[in-house]
């Protein structure tokens, strides 16, 4: 395929700066680099701010500036060229506790600042590179940029292939039907829509509930659908025999793929590349003294914000099980507190000894992957839900916000990999307590055990030499260069 097109082509990636989507782009970077591509990955200034900032505390390096998170990779050499672009805001703004004008900024200031930044590097590239598009789906302006610089566009979805049918093609029957904005119905049923099973009102995301449309949410997410349409491919971080019917209906609309999950893909378990936010615990000493299977990990992810009642509740419900954990608490996840305080109860790490191990953040794949943990009390947040899938981990849910309870239903509902820890948000430590002993207890957790098995060997089947991941990702190279070279 290299003898047959001289030029080389070159992808130009831009994620979203959160955690949960820059974890798949870097991965998929990796993969296309793989496939001999030049790529320009760019990050903001912020994310690329604490990353090194992580990277420098686990290494001890004179200068965080300097870290270059793809240089192992380029290294091996992969044509991984890193660059970094701003979101408009000092590295000191507060984005997760400021959400709502982060978002406005990025709606409305940011795609300038891509559009003046690609123009750039068009400009001042080697003309023997063809450039690419390669951009998160939930951005408000790849398709308008691409257009105008002639460039082929490649959607990245990082979420369920089913978040993205009901998001992207059906706003309009949702309100054909009256369901969107929210109805005053509190419980129905939506058997309408192309490529989606029977689905509970409860289980779609959030923003679909609302009734004001006019949010940065909605304007955000509205315009992304609108950009995603004339995306020429779309990428999905799924497993093809996860949600065939889904996908099925989706590439009757544009040429799709399921390549899931990137991160552990056989180039990307090879290439180690700096991309953690935050700096991470190594938990492994502390597994080595527990049983196998004895563990609970808990976390909600790198973004979500919970109440101090919640926490409460779940380190209640921590000691009333009595079961040994990892719990994970980043920084800011209540809402009202600093980088500093404690949220726990008082007294509780006194209680737990040496049961529980409190981190703000660790390597969760890593966590998961070790005998000693046999359950993971999650948010729901989709790269979560891959990771314990992988490591055959079953899972409590507790779905928070954005795609999270249609997560949700697929876990619990449709593969039955996982149990609800309750129904809502509001949750208080007897029920926690006795969801971690149903699920941490082998007699009343085989069924769940048994299901998450077979789950496991199709998602280590997928991404297998020919397994439909790796099938899906030859199929989109070669579509792509096919494009490209018409």
């Amino acid at each position: 395929m290299g003898e047959k097109y001289a030029v080389k082509l070159h992808a130009i990636m831009i994620a979203v700066p959160y955690q949960g989507h820059a974890n798949p782009f870097t991965h998929l970077a990796i993969k296309l680099a793989s496939k001999g591509f030049t790529i320009t990955f760019v990050h903001t200034e912020d994310a690329h701010h604490r990353i090194s900032k992580s990277y420098q505390k686990r290494n001890s390096t004179s200068n965080s500036n300097e870290v270059d998170i793809f240089s192992e990779a380029r290294d091996s050499g992969l044509d991984i060229r890193y660059t970094t672009i701003s979101d408009g805001f000092p590295l000191e703004f507060d984005r997760i506790h400021n959400i709502d004008e982060y978002w406005e900024s990025m709606f409305h200031d940011f795609p300038s600042r891509v559009d003046e930044f690609i123009g750039n590097l068009i400009e001042s590239s080697d003309p023997s590179l063809v450039p690419f598009l390669v951009a998160d789906t939930v951005y408000s302006w790849p398709a308008t940029i691409a257009k105008k610089y002639n460039l082929v566009n490649v959607s990245f979805w990082t979420e369920p292939a089913l978040v993205f049918a009901i998001s992207n093609y059906y706003f309009d029957l949702l309100s054909t039907n009256g369901h969107f904005p929210r109805t005053d119905d509190p419980l129905y049923s939506i058997d309408y829509i192309p490529g989606v099973e029977l689905i509970s009102n409860k289980d779609l995301m959030p923003y679909l509930h609302e009734v004001d449309t006019t949010t940065v949410t909605h304007k955000i997410l509205i315009k992304a659908f609108e950009e995603v349409k004339k995306a020429d491919f779309i990428l999905h971080n799924t497993v093809q025999e996860l949600e065939l019917y889904t996908l099925s209906i989706l590439n009757q609309k544009q040429p799709t793929y399921a390549i899931g999950p990137v991160n552990l893909s056989s180039e990307c378990i090879k290439t180690r590349v700096s991309k953690s936010l935050f700096f991470e615990i190594d938990c492994s000493k502390w597994l080595e003294s527990k049983p196998p299977g004895s563990v609970l990990y808990v976390s909600f992810g790198s973004i979500v914000q919970t109440n101090k009642q919640i926490i409460e509740a779940i380190a209640q419900g921590l000691l009333l099980s009595e079961v040994s954990f990892i719990w994970a608490i980043r920084p800011k996840i209540v809402s009202s507190t600093d980088d500093n305080e404690n949220v726990l109860p008082d007294g509780f790490e006194d209680n737990i000894k040496d049961k529980g191990l409190i981190v703000p953040w660790c390597n969760q794949n890593a966590v998961l992957s070790n005998p000693a943990v046999g359950g993971f009390l999650t948010h729901c947040g989709w790269n979560s839900i891959l990771e314990s899938m992988s490591c055959g981990v079953p899972m409590i849910c507790y779905p928070i916000m954005y795609d999270q309870p249609t997560n949700r239903k697929l876990v619990v509902d449709n593969w039955k990999i996982g149990v609800n820890l309750c129904d809502g948000v509001s949750v208080n430590g007897a029920e926690v307590a006795s969801k971690i002993k149903q699920l941490m207890c082998e007699k009343t957790s085989v069924g769940i055990r048994n299901e998450m098995m077979k789950f496991r060997s199709i998602l280590h089947d997928a991404l297998a030499e020919e397994g439909s991941s790796n099938r899906n990702f030859d199929q989109f190279i070669q579509d792509l260069r096919h494009k490209m070279h018409a």
